[in-house]
């Protein structure tokens, strides 16, 4: 794995200002389609509708089409229909934490293509599949944490998201993860892993010597720390990085050396057996056609 030295990323808080003027930016550019507006929301001109804390078991109906900013957490919604939010083609903002969605597919966002800002946080989100997150062509930041039953984040999951800059998965139930796509991410400047059990063996090598090597991109580093095995557990994976390179990539040791010599010896010794073999094979062979040309020769001569 190679990795390039970045140099220092500005703060998150800038990339809120920038969303705030992406979104104020959305308010001149779009008309108002439908005037609209969910039972239970608030929607204002400037395209924001506010459905937080409403009780909501649904995803709102009768949503503005031209809505930019949709806030529907602190509620109990436990699916987002994608026929429903693809309508929205003009969100930018999009916050559907602490509520009770357990799944998210890549037809959940087919047409939120300027989506700038997702959160998914405090829900019960337990994989994340290939591609989920595909259709996010303008995603900025993705904050995904607080799902205690969330294991699995497919290594593709985030492939296509060229443009993100800030990534949160804390507090999850993560052991590993593959982060071959998210270091082809040039735009990406802070990195959320911490209060998740990660497993510090080999097969979780890569992730380890990246928080090594570019400290400065995670947040609460402190606190990105080892679950498993046992003797590293609480340790931080910045610190175990070069430990894990080093064990994972062992030199020889002297019996090593010795069975190599060993194992070389008896393929030489069988090669010289099987080589003389053949030799004498050959003679015999030779002598037995030569004995066999030599009679052939006498009995014509007799009958001659």
């Amino acid at each position: 794995m190679r990795l390039a030295p970045q140099p220092t990323s500005a703060q998150p808080l800038r990339l809120v200002v920038f969303l705030a003027l992406l979104l104020g930016a959305g308010v001149v550019s779009s008309p108002v389609i439908s005037a609209g507006c969910p039972d239970r929301c608030v929607c204002d001109d400037q395209l924001v509708v506010q459905c937080a804390g409403q009780h909501l078991v649904a995803f709102p109906v009768d949503l503005p089409l031209a809505t930019r900013q949709l806030i529907i957490s602190n509620n109990r919604i436990a699916e987002l229909p994608p026929l429903a939010l693809n309508y929205l083609s003009d969100l930018v903002y999009l916050d559907c934490s602490n509520n009770s969605l357990t799944e998210v597919s890549e037809s959940t966002f087919g047409n939120l293509r300027k989506l700038a800002y997702l959160d998914l946080s405090f829900n019960t989100l337990r994989r994340i599949e290939d591609r989920t997150f595909g259709p996010l062509a303008s995603l900025v930041m993705l904050r995904m944490t607080d799902n205690p039953g969330l294991s699995d984040i497919h290594p593709d999951a985030f492939s296509e998201n060229e443009a993100l800059q800030v990534l949160d998965v804390s507090r999850n139930n993560l052991t590993a993860l593959n982060i071959t796509s998210l270091l082809a991410l040039g735009a990406l400047r802070s990195v959320g892993l911490s209060g998740n059990p990660w497993s510090c063996q080999c097969d979780n090598e890569d992730l380890c010597l990246w928080v090594h090597l570019e400290t400065f991109k995670f947040q609460d580093e402190g606190q990105t720390v080892c679950g498993s095995p046992a003797d590293m557990q609480g340790r931080r994976l910045s610190e175990v990085g070069i430990q894990l390179r080093t064990l994972c990539h062992q030199t020889l040791d002297s019996w090593d050396y010795l069975f190599f010599v060993v194992i070389g010896f008896v393929i030489f010794a069988a090669g010289t057996v099987s080589a003389w073999l053949m030799g004498v094979v050959m003679v015999l062979y030779e002598r037995y056609i030569k004995k066999k040309d030599d009679q052939l020769e006498l009995e014509n001569e007799e009958e001659g």
